[in-house]
């Protein structure tokens, strides 16, 4: 039987990108039919509804999904996953500074797993700036120490598991900390992680929508700190004190 993968891309105020990216996602398609792609309008308040509309007309194997109200980075994701019936799901950025093709590695791994109910699959990132290397070797290093178990390029992408996994999760995050909450969670349940290099290419379009500044990145350590608190609880009591 033939692995098939639902890969979730959520989408927020990208109008001037999509285009791209949904011709870079038919290729995704073409070259394995295995592969779904849901397009996520997490709330755009942009042109997205109509790009998303003539730019999806006539692709097979590409369908969006609408979110009417934008509810966060991760409310996105859990919709879009919500609706996919693929054996293995997950999610990548929609800014292309992750390719939407490195999924078909990914999907690649649990093909030639002997259990690939057992598998999480994630990208480990090369070509960042210096300083976004070092913010995510710090925040890895916290979590590591943290969680104790080894957690390294958190928010990397792809993101790729089984649909049963997913359908284990209870209460997941909304916002940026569902890279982590994933991540944590296939640890802690005992599956086998394994990462792939991926490159993290300049954005061609628009800034990030958190990643502006030591600001913005400090208000990002306060609540993921405060989400790794209570993750920690969660796992602890759940696994009878063992974290």
């Amino acid at each position: 039987m033939t692995v098939r993968l639902s890969l979730v891309i959520p989408c927020y105020n990208e109008a001037r990108s999509l285009l791209q990216l949904v011709a870079r996602c038919a290729e995704v398609v073409a070259a394995e039919p295995a592969c779904e792609i849901v397009l996520v309008d997490n709330g755009s308040t942009d042109d997205s509804p109509d790009v998303l509309t003539r730019g999806l007309a006539g692709k097979a194997g590409i369908r969006s999904v609408r979110v009417p109200v934008n509810r966060g980075y991760g409310h996105g994701i859990l919709e879009g996953l919500r609706s996919c019936e693929s054996e293995i799901v997950g999610w990548t950025h929609a800014d292309l500074q992750t390719d939407p093709m490195d999924a078909v590695r990914g999907l690649a791994m649990f093909r030639s797993e002997r259990d690939p109910t057992r598998l999480f699959v994630k990208g480990a990132r090369y070509g960042r700036p210096i300083a976004d290397v070092a913010f995510t070797f710090g925040m890895s290093l916290f979590e590591t120490l943290w969680m104790g178990r080894a957690m390294r390029d958190i928010n990397a992408q792809p993101t790729l598991f089984p649909r049963t996994f997913l359908e284990g999760w209870r209460d997941p995050p909304e916002d940026f900390a569902l890279d982590l909450f994933a991540y944590a969670e296939a640890k802690a349940s005992g599956m086998k992680v394994q990462r792939f290099p991926v490159l993290f290419a300049p954005r061609q379009h628009g800034v990030s929508h958190w990643n502006v500044d030591w600001k913005a990145k400090a208000k990002f350590i306060r609540r993921t700190f405060d989400f790794s608190v209570r993750l920690r609880r969660e796992i602890t009591a759940r696994n009878g004190g063992d974290a």
